[in-house]
């Protein structure tokens, strides 16, 4: 049975019971430490009045309580300690009846699932001094929380030594939504009292201050409450006195608690602007991580949501991070570039070190307000290349021929098996790339630096690489010093001593929220390598996660991040309409990271909006083939084949099989099945024009001008209609908010699918040869799809497009 049935048992049981029999202390008795019912304000009793309340409880929590008798000749007749963490409750009371003791314990298991939490309590007693102790009880409870208006609890208590039962119901509204202002009431029916002579409560919570609540309550019997609740980030203290109807006091409780960071007026302001934050992303800044023993790489989403909460916690003075060992994509970098500059623009103080740097991790560096250079490292501003190894002598010596099936001027991924140096056309548009790339560096060191385009360009085609002293000497940095001393050079710059503070104890990591409801979700989506069904971006995994996501209400927009140099068309298709469904139902994002080209762009025309950066690598709308064959390999390695056949066409691409490459065709085409190869490439072409006209609301023409399979870099695709946002993955999620209606400062769940690569990280992933392995795996997935699919459209961008990935030096 589901939780939500389950939800009105405990009075329902209550109702249907036997009016007969006593045992247990009334509700209201049990819980006269309450400022207000269990499921309206902050964590009521850690269990003991609702034990689904430690389902909501995602740190250590403790309070210490006790309750104070006007006419009391001791102020701790009746005290507990309260305590829970991650759906476990336990409690501790202790209190003082006649000349004895009771000691009052009780404990509770709770879990959460969406809006609903469910729990189950077990309260027991040990008496002394001729004190009697109340009865053994077995309590259950829900709180249904739909949104961040409303939350509703019920609960049901049950004597194991009597016929006693009691059941209670209480709701809590937030007119506007958050705590400042909860109105609350409470219900409760038990087996020995009429109907009629149930009890009830009323009243309110009041944010006066940030952590600072007012609280009153009044009940059926005529006496009231009044309270004051005040937090201090981890601790905290509140008071209550009851009065009764002609406004004598009654008693007062006190309650001091220590626990997880709660909103207060303290926490931001007593310590503004006396910390920094360290970052080292060591290794390569890779989208997942593994789940577990994965300390060398740093996870490229988790570095960008770092950066935001250093920047959105006020004790956060300087943001202070070290390239020294770091490998990361050039549209990476401009990306934790951006997010460091918007850091930098709400007040804070960016440090940038390194060792060895490169052009690229310059560029990252060159935002900072002083950057810091190891006395004895060096800097190359290298500028930027595109090249390409040229295969057709290789070839030809090997005995093999080649057939590039190219029909589209600028689709050139395979001219490096037919050619011996790029074409007019290739040379122009990677030039093109190339030059975007190198405005925008030039652009952005400019501005940071206060250095002009001219001295720019004379550092980078003049002096080129740089040792410590020349570097300080040009203004390419700020000061010489190392990693170790970091916290001297923070104080000398800053002019002040700052103590640093751990990523997971910044305040937007550690508050705790106060809203109700399960927080909207946005997913991030990741669509990673080849185009593949079960490789790669895995098409059919993918294709089920966009169904699922269409149909999962909770998730109010998807973000796409697409990272995908293209290969298989019925890949790409199969991802491309399942997100064109979902698009129909929820707004879907496209955040293209440093490659979305040809098959990695087909899978990206349906969002409703396509941010790309300018590094990124996008466009290639085209398709080409190959054809490789044997021209006298097999005879050079000795391998023969025969065969028999039915078909004129029957032994098209027969030939000797090798291993680890496939099939080698022992001949070329014919004529004619030259020209039916080149009617399914046309045909092909034709289909992916018009799905980006469609996808894009452009006339068709109008796609043809800018396709034949030319790649652009992000800056010209917005210019040319293939992009409509200049941006990285943090402005998606921008979009993505407003998109799902999320208002300013309202928090949202960011789900990545997937989150991690996988739970271990291979011993192999650490010997000398594995990154370069990694690197070059796309090159020689490329070479096997000519391989394995020869004369069939591929829909993918030359592995030479990729930039290198510039480790620091």
């Amino acid at each position: 049975m589901k939780l939500k049935r389950l939800f009105w048992l405990p009075v329902l049981l209550v109702l249907a019971a036997n009016l007969h029999g006593q045992g247990m202390p009334d509700y209201y008795t049990r819980t006269s430490f309450l400022l207000a019912p269990p499921s309206t304000f902050q964590y009521g009793l850690l269990g003991y009045a609702n034990p689904a309340v430690p389902a909501f409880v995602s740190k250590f929590e403790a309070q210490f309580r006790w309750n104070q008798l006007s006419n009391a000749d001791s102020p701790l007749n009746r005290w507990g300690i309260f305590t829970a963490n991650r759906g476990f409750g336990f409690q501790f009371l202790r209190e003082k009846l006649g000349t004895g003791w009771v000691s009052k314990y009780a404990t509770s298991l709770a879990i959460q699932k969406g809006a609903w939490a469910a729990g189950v309590g077990f309260h027991w007693s040990r008496a002394t001094g001729g004190a009697t102790a109340p009865d053994r009880l077995l309590s259950v409870g829900w709180i249904f929380r739909p949104n961040r208006f409303l939350s509703v609890g019920t609960s049901g208590h049950f004597s194991l030594d009597h016929d006693s039962r009691e059941g209670v119901l209480d709701a809590g509204l937030r007119p506007l939504g958050s705590p400042v202002l909860t109105i609350f009431g409470d219900f409760s029916v038990r087996n020995h009292r009429a109907f009629s002579d149930s009890r009830w409560s009323a009243g309110a919570a009041v944010r006066i201050l940030p952590g600072v609540y007012a609280v009153g309550r009044y009940f059926n019997d005529k006496t009231a409450t009044a309270g004051l609740s005040l937090n201090l980030g981890h601790s905290g203290a509140a008071g209550q006195a009851r009065l009764s109807s002609q406004k004598e006091m009654i008693s007062r409780n006190y309650a001091v608690r220590m626990g997880g960071l709660l909103e207060n007026v303290l926490t931001g302001r007593v310590q503004k602007n006396k910390r920094y934050v360290q970052i080292w992303p060591k290794g390569t800044i890779v989208y997942h991580t593994y789940r577990f023993g994965d300390k060398s790489e740093h996870a490229f989403f988790g570095l960008l949501r770092t950066i935001r909460n250093s920047a959105a916690d006020p004790r956060v003075a300087a943001i202070v991070l070290n390239l020294s060992d770091v490998s990361v994509q050039p549209e990476h970098a401009w990306e934790i570039r951006q997010a460091l500059n918007t850091a930098r623009k709400s007040g804070k103080k960016i440090i940038v070190f390194f060792e060895n740097a490169g052009i690229n991790q310059y560029h990252l560096a060159s935002v900072a307000d002083w950057i810091v250079m190891d006395p004895i490292g060096s800097l190359s501003l290298e500028g930027f290349v595109m090249g390409r190894t040229f295969y057709k002598n290789a070839l030809e010596k090997l005995g093999l021929g080649f057939d590039e099936l190219r029909f589209f001027k600028y689709k050139s991924a395979i001219e490096v098996f037919s050619r011996k140096k790029m074409s007019e056309a290739d040379r122009a548009q990677r030039q093109a790339y190339v030059d975007d790339r190198y405005q925008l560096v030039k652009t952005d060191v400019c501005q940071s630096r206060k250095m002009t385009p001219e001295k720019f360009d004379m550092l980078v085609n003049k002096n080129f690489i740089f040792l410590a002293d020349s570097a300080k000497k040009a203004g390419l940095v700020d000061t010489l010093a190392r990693w170790v001393n970091r916290e001297e050079v923070v104080k000398a710059l800053l002019k002040k001593k700052l103590h640093s503070v751990s990523v997971k104890n910044l305040i937007p990591n550690e508050m705790i929220s106060g809203n109700w409801g399960v927080k909207p979700k946005i997913a991030l989506v990741y669509a990673l390598g080849t185009c593949d069904m079960n490789k790669g971006i895995r098409a059919r995994w993918l294709a089920k996660v966009f169904k699922k996501l269409e149909k999962t209400k909770s998730v109010r927009a998807v973000v796409f991040r697409v990272d995908s140099p293209g290969g298989d068309g019925m890949a790409s298709d199969l991802v491309a309409e399942a997100m064109k469904s979902c698009a129909k139902k929820k707004p879907v994002i496209v955040s293209q990271g440093q490659v979305a080209g040809s098959g990695g762009y087909w899978i990206s025309m349906f969002g409703d909006t396509i941010v790309a950066g300018p590094n990124t690598v996008t466009g290639s709308i085209g398709v080409i083939g190959g054809w490789i064959y044997d021209k006298g390999f097999s005879g050079k390695i000795g391998f023969t084949a025969d065969h028999v056949k039915r078909g004129k066409h029957a032994d098209t691409g027969f030939g000797i099989y090798i291993p680890f490459f496939g099939m080698l065709p022992e001949r070329d085409l014919t004529k004619g099945e030259r020209a039916s190869a080149e009617f399914f490439m046309k045909s092909a072409y034709e289909m992916f024009v018009k799905k980006v006209a469609a996808g894009r609301s452009l006339p068709v023409d109008s796609v043809k001008q800018i396709a034949q399979g030319h790649f652009y870099s992000g800056i010209k695709g917005k210019k040319i209609g293939l992009v409509d946002v200049i941006g990285g993955l943090e402005k998606a999620l921008q979009i993505a908010r407003k998109k799902a209606g999320l208002k300013p400062g309202e928090r949202a769940e960011i789900v990545e699918i997937p989150k991690y690569k996988g739970l271990f990280k291979s011993p192999l992933s650490n010997l000398p040869f594995a990154g370069a392995a990694v690197r070059s795996g796309y090159s020689w997935k490329f070479l096997q799809m000519v391989a394995q699919y020869p004369g069939r459209p591929l829909f993918m961008i030359p592995p030479e497009t990729y930039p290198i990935l510039q480790k620091a030096k």
